[in-house]
């Protein structure tokens, strides 16, 4: 067995290095903190836990964000 298996049959896959804070996020979205948390409850980003219990953004989140983003802004120099 090797170990990718005995990960995935745990239903565990570790995301080390896959995830940014919150602060970071809104940084790289050139927006607030108070917009990360809209943008999470409405489910436009996604986040995990940490073992110490702090939520943490999933970088391909912030990555799919920052494309809707720029379809919006085209979307509205059209109009």
């Amino acid at each position: 067995m090797t170990m990718s298996e005995s990960v995935s049959d745990a239903g565990f896959e570790p995301r080390i290095g896959r995830s940014v804070s919150l602060d970071h996020a809104a940084e790289l979205l050139g927006v607030s903190r108070r917009t990360i948390y809209n943008r999470i409850r409405d489910g436009r980003l996604q986040t995990i836990r940490t073992l110490g219990g702090s939520q943490r953004v999933l970088i391909d989140s912030v990555q799919d964000d920052r494309g809707h983003a720029g379809d919006m802004s085209s979307r509205s120099h059209a109009l």
